[in-house]
């Protein structure tokens, strides 16, 4: 089931003291009265966005980059908000709303800590696992949801495609979601029984205090590669925004991929307790992945350790890059209390793990024609994965079609365009999400990278992605394959700052199906 809401939060929450907020934060009044608070005000809820705002609730007004939060805090009131806590900046207009208002020197840095606090979320708190790296996260979460669904356990994700408890399910706006609606959705969680949760974290959230106020007992580490150079300016300071989730403050624990440098480096550098897994053969791990079989549609590998525990795992989705993905996922479910011997069972049982992920090298076609994956990476490294494991298991063509994000790192598309060139056989370049940047620049730079790389592979610029898909059609028949890099599980593209809708998905299901290729749609979505 999917809500229609934007978050999902408790449907019977508890009420907590304003006073016992105002003192444990050490906040002060901001909008003239006395220091003192009614005892008889309740809080039920914090967020800060309006249009989340319920009854009882505390709105924070923090500043933005063309507004003051706290300029809606009229709104706020309308909708049944009952305080306000914002910055010294934002105190006087808040204060028109007639609530009381509470200042924070800093509120971003607190936010977390206080919407724990609200949401009782540190209480009974259940499994908690986190999982961050440039890619790989949404397939870790995914996976490992998956497994403990398997084990008979009562599980819910927060990932860059949705948030989920059971079978209800909401749309993700980021990555991580901001801390009020985080805890919020861990509160819901704990309604509903959940044992255990997976939750992405990404760069951007350690670093904007998205996940303050969560403790982690296993944290796992994927990979890092070139992305988010944007945000930030150096390899070094992205990786230190991952590795601060490696510490006694936010986690327990750690399981770390040891496959590159900076997996190495995180586990050396850990400040907690470090379990470490590789697929590469000469690597000394605890864990180590050793891939006997490979398809368009599966891969499956040896999961060891030198203490003796093993289990064959099969993943129903391409490539080596998966198994190191589920690999990652078993072993932070072990550390994290499950059996190995459970979960070697479960796995001969049901013949491996039963995972679909949207958007991640997702078969969107039927059992004719060419083999059409629609794939959310947009970074050099994803595209080099996929290819290279694609040119394992398809004898035929592969062409690749995708696109750059705009106002995004803008370093990353020469390189894009290189690896496209290099792996791919045909290359269609078409439009992404260009948000305010001119397309033809964005397709230039990627052509650009695509020529430089001196490849033998046929180069092709088709600027709407409709045509471009049904271009890149006319090119593939029975045993090549069709990648669509970059647009996943989202359902919209960004252009000029506007969203327009648009479901890649479907797109090439209806593609397929024009072409003579497909008769019915995939059940999944």
């Amino acid at each position: 089931m999917v809500e229609s809401t934007s978050s999902l939060r408790p449907e019977n929450p508890h009420s907590r003291s304003v006073a016992a907020l105002v003192e444990t934060f050490s906040l002060s009044r901001g909008d003239g009265a006395s220091s003192s608070v009614s005892p008889t005000l309740r809080v039920t809820g914090i967020t800060m966005a309006t249009s989340e705002v319920r009854p009882g609730d505390v709105f924070v007004g923090l500043p933005g980059k063309r507004v003051h939060g706290a300029t809606y805090a009229v709104a706020a009131r309308d909708a049944g908000a009952v305080a306000i806590i914002t910055d010294h900046d934002g105190a006087t207009v808040a204060a028109l709303s007639g609530l009381p208002v509470f200042i924070a020197p800093n509120v971003r840095e607190i936010l977390g800590e206080l919407a724990a606090w609200v949401f009782d979320t540190a209480n009974d708190a259940p499994i908690t696992f986190g999982v961050t790296g440039t890619n790989g996260k949404t397939s870790v979460v995914y996976l490992m949801t998956a497994l403990l669904t398997q084990l008979g356990v009562t599980c819910g994700l927060s990932s860059t495609a949705e948030r989920r408890i059971g079978e209800t399910a909401i749309v993700s706006q980021l990555t991580t979601p901001e801390a009020t609606e985080l805890h919020a959705l861990l509160a819901r969680m704990k309604e509903a029984d959940v044992a255990a949760v997976a939750i992405e974290v990404s760069a951007q959230a350690m670093t904007q205090h998205r996940v303050d106020g969560v403790f982690f007992d296993v944290v796992g580490f994927a990979n890092l590669s070139h992305d988010h150079l944007d945000d930030y300016a150096t390899y070094d300071d992205y990786y230190a925004a991952k590795a601060e989730l490696f510490t006694h403050e936010r986690a327990a624990r750690g399981v770390v991929l040891v496959d590159t440098e900076w997996g190495i480096k995180l586990a050396t550098e850990s400040k907690i307790p470090i379990t470490t897994v590789s697929t590469h053969p000469g690597l000394a791990a605890d864990w180590q992945v050793t891939v006997t079989a490979e398809t368009p549609r599966s891969v499956t590998f040896d999961l060891t350790s030198p203490q003796g525990a093993a289990m064959t795992v099969n993943v129903p989705l391409l490539g080596r890059f998966m198994a190191a993905n589920a690999a990652l996922a078993i072993v932070m479910l072990i550390e994290g209390g499950y059996a190995a011997s459970e979960i070697a069972a479960v796995l001969e049982r049901d013949g491996g793990i039963r995972a679909f992920i949207p958007g991640r090298a997702e078969i969107v076609s039927g059992s004719a024609g060419p083999i059409f994956y629609v794939d959310y990476g947009h970074t050099p490294d994803a595209f080099a994965s996929i290819l290279s494991s694609l040119r394992t298991v398809i004898s035929g063509k592969i062409v690749m079609v995708f696109g750059a994000d705009g106002d995004r790192d803008r370093t990353k598309r020469q390189e894009m365009g290189q690896i496209a060139a290099t792996g791919a056989d045909v290359v269609v370049i078409t439009d992404f999400h260009p948000r305010t940047e001119d397309p033809a620049a964005i397709r230039a730079q990627l052509l650009a990278g695509a020529r430089s790389a001196h490849a033998r592979s046929e180069l092709f610029e088709v600027a709407d992605p409709t045509e471009a898909v049904r271009f890149a059609l006319t090119l593939a028949g029975e045993g090549d394959a069709i990648l669509y890099a970059g647009p996943g599980h989202e359902n919209y593209r960004e252009v000029a700052g506007h969203h327009v809708a648009y479901d890649a998905r479907n797109d090439v299901r209806l593609a397929l199906r024009e072409a003579g290729w497909m008769e019915k749609t995939n059940d999944h979505d």
